[in-house]
């Protein structure tokens, strides 16, 4: 923020916050660390009778221009609490501040830095090297970011410069396709080819181009292999396409700018001539015009408002994940314009930092040196240059909304360069581990055949074209890891994606990475984001504590009722709105229960009520239908000024210096705002000076939260106990407090707060002393409130199965301590009279140090972090606190900025190896799922950004459970069975081919074998399932198992390997045994046991039969019996049709499967899984 304070030209200007520097900041920062809290505030309304540099800066100060503009407690990151953003780790170092907040990178001495604002102040160029931080060790976090880096380059904006000025800047343009034209055929191929499982496809399919490899048909290599390229290409070109249309639709949105072309050259010109441009063709310098709901399309510097006030409020949904409104000043001389037009006439320009990813800071000034006149029969004239600070409070992010109005800004940053772009990182191609696990087993198969086949050649000597030989060999192993292999998977992947599309339980979710559904099964670290996604940000009072009595939901009809009582109006019928719940009951008024001299119930009530009407920063604002919406940048405050309504008091009306309350009987309360104290992180509170219009009484209202207000208010032996009941339950508690002010009172605090405020030397603290002198002592208790953020369907059941399944679940938010904490306890992330450790605001290595030690003895406990102690950790003792986060069942990470997310996943990731799964609903949310094993979006009030970047989208975080336990855990077990089984089935021919170079089996039985022979049956193992669905939900630790990769391991594969050697050679040597005269013979035998051995294998290892798959069975088995009669090159029907070829087959399947079918009966019946033991009780 910005202070006011008299230059050396007696003029008072506003100080520049330039390097994170206030006027106010006159001790060294340690001193300024200790002061009271509330030397943050600023002042309002009073200071309109003051000095007219002092009137200047009301809009920053306070009232409706409160930077913050809302009273958080408890919610979003605001202006004030950037610092504890790990933007560095110790603080931000310089990086700009607001409010006059301490920043531990600022040093120096007083006198230096008044020569730098006054430099400022008179146009003097600054060197730069004494604004900007120090420069920093590059943090392991920063290192695992995967954004692009920031310019280095400052740049300095002419207002009003010739067209093609900004032409050196990027380029407005949304893209995020991940191929070009020349790009994409290469980059596909690569990423498809990168894996040994499709380059060795490759290779075996280019080795039949060479006459003296080829074996068997060409086609039985390379249109597989094809068919699966086209595939990936296709779908990898639908979908790139499919993003550049969406890129297409932004980059084509119209905007207005100013533009003096289409101005007359009159004096009495339009007021704002525009013309419209698309957004990509916007440049650094243009003038944009935004109206109510546009997106921002650049980011901009807000130069003028609709609002006389010059402020306004966006959305930063997309942005931060925060669904409040964020308040935004404008330049306070462009403001004073008589219109927008006038903008065209005004010479100066603005200097702006290099673009950073930090959406909290912002480093500028402008400097203007002429600008149009006021009013009639006044002329342009040139003006003393002067320098005015341009913050984060200034700015308009782009992908922002306006949420009301209309605003004009100058566009600073374009395209790559705008902070909602650096924030959001490339889409990378992600890998299922059950792709990498084949991968990793096609290496040991592919080291076999290889060794195999030089250990056949050199069985014969070597002799000839031994080399030739060798690869003859490996191509004929080549079956053993089929292409086929590849396609069943993929169209496994397919049917997985269409069962979670279609499941009736949890509607409207969408596959769009249909590679990934196994991993779903395989996830142990569960990332969270929380406001939209555990919670639906929607705030609701639900208790009001006076001391002796206390009013829940149910009963707040009461509350009403004594309001009116108290007020002296009779209640209107209906006038309790939501919080009566339909009651409408006749209670006694609060005069019959006043007991010894205590002041009547009703007006106790009164005052209580009165001070949440009055005690915050909401504007109601009148939509064009007539309702009321309340702009606020706290969701906590609209709903308690929503509940003061429903009880009966209405805030129907207020500006800067004066606010009206209207009852339903229509009587009108007007009070004057005297004074206002914004909420600041380190104060935990807000205040208001009010005087009654009626009465002239003057009032000083104060909330805030318990921990700083017990030692203010008189002294009371109920609030300590009855907070912790309320926060125990979850609520966010707030606490209201008054005092009574006399006017020499309030005369000598307004003449002593004055002098403060100008006061150079130690201006934190007087005004501090002053506050405290005056306003903070023996407080008046009126009462104690409990909001509730209410939860997401089915919240903690869902957390609750999850735990229970072996998840570990981390809650990575960008609200505060205090917030974050009641939502984990509500949630039930943290389990009843669970230790919360909470870590916060750790400035040195040693802290961490010692708070790691006794983390170390607490594993049991839900750790609470926040984003600056979390950096430091991380920079000083990365593995050490990974290796003991990492073991605790629930981690809550406060203040983390939307990269930050992404970093924490990736470092989850690289040091347990395990699988990540992260859930969000805002853009914000983004990066941090790009950069997860598997990232779900929900689809929600902050848009569908997120759900368009996920890999799964969903309707609400209930239906994690479902997509986890039932979906995750059918797609890996089923994907693995099928593949070990297509391996299986490459493996028995390969045993029985390997006698000889020569293949016994050529042609179409080669082709019929790996398809219509087999394929049908394998593929159907994709309708299996061990348990049924209410079992695997009923019985979530069934979920740790598969995290444990025990379905497809070393174990498991050579089990299949053995059960593969044992089968093809039983099947070779008792053909050979039986062998008879005809070559042809042995083929027939050999060919059709094999095959009924491979249908009755796949019997012997489903577990739930499905009528699809008794379907496949017998379609196959006669589609082989059909086959037999068309094909007598292979098959001797005189020899086929006789009983001595039928025992024969028979003999040698009973000598194949059989041993294997007792294994499994006896396996089952004396050492059963955990799964089968549920499923059979």
């Amino acid at each position: 923020m910005s202070a006011a304070f008299p230059s050396s030209s007696g003029r008072t200007s506003p100080t520049s916050s330039v390097g994170g520097l206030s006027a106010s900041q006159g001790q060294p920062p340690r001193e300024r660390k200790q002061s009271n809290p509330l030397s943050q505030f600023r002042s309002g309304a009073s200071t309109s009778s003051s000095t007219a540099g002092h009137k200047k800066s009301f809009v920053r100060r306070g009232g409706l221009g409160n930077p913050q503009g809302k009273d958080r407690y408890s919610d979003a990151p605001d202006e004030d609490d950037r610092e504890t953003l790990p933007s560095s780790s110790h603080g931000r170092g310089g990086q700009g501040e607001d409010d006059g907040e301490f920043d531990q990178g600022w040093t120096g001495d007083l006198p230096g830095e008044e020569d730098e604002i006054v430099g400022l102040l008179q146009g003097v160029k600054v060197h730069r090297e004494t604004l900007a931080p120090p420069p920093k060790k590059r943090s392991f976090l920063a290192a695992f970011s995967s954004s692009q880096p920031s310019s280095t380059r400052s740049r300095t904006i002419p207002l009003n410069a010739p067209a093609g000025r900004g032409q050196s800047f990027p380029a407005n343009v949304v893209r995020n396709q991940k191929y070009n034209v020349a790009t994409f055929v290469p980059l596909v191929l690569y990423e498809q080819f990168k894996f040994f499982f499709n380059l060795y496809f490759l290779l075996v399919a280019l080795s039949q181009f060479v006459p003296a490899l080829r074996i068997g048909f060409l086609a039985t290599y390379v249109v597989p292999l094809a068919f699966v390229l086209l595939v990936t290409i296709g779908k990898e070109a639908f979908d790139d396409y499919k993003r550049y249309l969406r890129d297409a639709s932004a980059n084509s949105t119209q905007y207005l700018i100013l533009s003096s072309s289409t101005a007359s050259n009159s004096h009495h010109s339009p007021p704002s001539p525009t013309k419209s441009v698309p957004s990509s063709k916007l440049k650094v310098g243009d003038l944009v015009l935004l109206e109510k709901n546009q997106r921002v399309p650049a980011d901009l510097v807000l130069l003028r408002t609709s609002d006389p006030s010059g402020s306004c409020f966006v959305r930063t949904d997309q942005l931060d994940g925060e669904t409040d409104w964020k308040l935004r000043v404008a330049v306070e001389r462009t403001q004073a314009l008589a219109d927008d037009g006038q903008l065209l006439q005004v010479e100066g320009d603005v200097y702006a930092d290099p673009p950073t990813k930090d959406i909290h800071t912002f480093v500028g000034n402008i400097t203007l040196r002429s600008v149009p006149p006021s009013g009639e029969g006044e002329e342009s004239s040139p003006l003393e240059q002067r320098v005015e600070p341009l913050t984060a409070e200034s700015m308009l992010w782009a992908n922002t909304v306006l949420a009301a109005g209309s605003v004009v800004g100058l566009v600073v940053y374009t395209g790559t360069e705008t902070r909602a772009v650096m924030n959001t990182s490339q889409p990378g191609t992600k890998t299922g581990l059950l792709d990498l696990e084949i991968n990793r087993l096609a290496k040991i198969l592919c080291l076999s055949t290889f060794t195999l086949s030089v250990v056949l050649v050199a069985l014969n000597g070597f002799r000839g074209q031994w080399y030739i030989y060798v690869f003859r060999f490996l191509i004929l192993f080549s079956s053993i890891i089929p292409i086929s292999l590849r396609v069943n998977l993929d169209m496994g992947k397919t049917v997985y994606a269409h069962q979670i599309m279609t499941d009736p339980e949890i509607p409207g979710t969408i596959v769009r990475t249909s590679t990934l559904p196994e991993e779903l099964g395989r996830i142990e670290y569960l990332l969270s984001d929380k406001t939209g996604t555990l919670t639906q940000n929607e705030m609701e009072l639900k208790k009001l504590h006076l001391g002796t009595m206390s009013y829940a939901v149910d009963s707040m009809d009461e509350v009403a009722h004594q309001l009116a009582t108290a007020l002296g109006v009779p209640p209107a019928s209906g006038d309790v709105k939501s919080g009566s719940h339909g009651r409408n009951t006749s209670l006694p008024t609060g005069v019959t229960m006043a007991t010894r001299g205590r002041r009547d119930m009703s007006s106790r009530v009164k005052d209580v009520v009165l001070a949440l009407g009055l005690c915050h920063n909401v504007t109601p604002a009148v939509d064009d239908d007539g309702s009321i919406t309340y702009q606020a940048s706290s969701p906590d405050e609209v709903a308690i000024v929503r509940w003061t309504e429903s009880v009966g008091l209405t805030l129907s009306s207020r500006d800067r210096t004066s606010m009206v309350l209207s009852t339903p009987a229509g009587l009108k309360l007007h009070f004057d705002i005297l004074e206002v104290f914004p909420f600041t992180s380190e104060s935990k509170r807000m205040g208001i000076v009010i005087r009654d219009r009626q009465t002239r009484e003057i009032t000083f209202y104060q909330k805030g939260a318990d921990v700083v207000m017990a030692k203010i208010v008189a002294y009371n032996d109920w609030l300590e106990e009855e907070c912790g009941n309320m926060a125990r339950e979850g609520l966010r508690t707030l606490v209201m407090a008054r005092k009574k002010l006399s006017d020499e009172s309030w005369a000598a605090f307004e003449e002593a707060y004055r002098e403060a405020r100008v006061s150079l030397g130690d201006r934190n603290e007087a005004v501090a002393r002053v506050v405290e002198r005056y306003l903070e002592k023996d407080l008046e208790l009126l009462g104690v409130t409990g909001v509730e953020d209410k939860l997401q369907d089915d919240v903690r059941m869902t957390i609750e199965l999850l735990r229970n399944a072996g998840i570990k679940i981390w809650m990575l938010t960008g609200d505060k301590i205090e917030t974050a904490t009641c939502i984990a306890i509500s949630t039930k992330l943290v389990a009843r009279n669970q230790y919360i450790h909470q870590i916060a605001k750790l400035k040195s290595p040693a802290d961490a140090r010692d708070e790691l030690e006794f983390l170390a003895s607490k594993l049991d406990c839900c750790l609470v972090i926040d984003g600056e102690s979390l950096q430091l950790c991380i920079e000083h003792f990365r593995d050490d606190f990974i290796e003991l986060s990492t073991k605790l069942s629930a981690v809550v990470a406060c203040r983390c900025s939307p990269t930050q997310k992404a970093d924490v996943a990736r470092l989850i990731r690289a040091h347990t190896k395990k699988r990540v799964c992260c859930i969000g609903d805002g853009g914000n949310d983004v990066s941090m799922i790009q950069a997860a094993d598997v990232g779900v979006g929900i689809v929600g009030k902050e848009g569908r950004q997120a759900s368009l970047a996920a890999d799964f989208s969903i309707n609400q975080f209930s239906y994690l459970t479902k997509l986890l336990v039932w979906h995750g855990r059918n797609s890996y077990k089923r994907s693995a069975k099928l593949a070990q089984f297509v391996i299986h089935r490459g493996l028995i021919i390969s045993v029985i081919q390997g006698g000889s170079p020569i293949a016994i089996y050529q042609g179409w039985l080669m082709v019929g074998y790996a398809t219509a022979y087999t394929m049908l049956p394998v593929f159907s193992l994709v309708l299996d399932r061990d348990v049924n669905e209410d079992v695997a939900l009923l019985y979530p630790e069934l979920y740790k198992e598969l995290t444990k990769g025990r379905s497809l391991s070393y174990k498991t594969f050579f089990t299949w390997l053995m059960i593969s050697v044992y089968q093809g050679g039983a099947i070779m040597i008792a053909s050979l045994v039986l062998f008879e005269s005809e070559f042809l013979n042995i083929v027939s035998i050999s060919f059709t046991a094999l095959v009924l051995n491979e249908l009755i294998m796949v019997a012997v290892e489903v577990t739930t039969w499905h009528t699809l798959m008794i379907l496949s069975e017998v379609i196959t088995l006669s589609l082989y019996v059909v086959s037999v009669l068309f094909l007598p090159e292979y098959f001797d029907l005189s020899f086929v049709l006789t009983t001595r070829f039928i025992w024969k087959v028979a003999l040698i399947v009973a000598i194949s499967a059989a041993p294997l079918w007792a294994i499994k009966i006896l396996k089952g019946r004396f050492a059963p899984t955990q799964y089968a033991k549920l499923r059979d009780f």
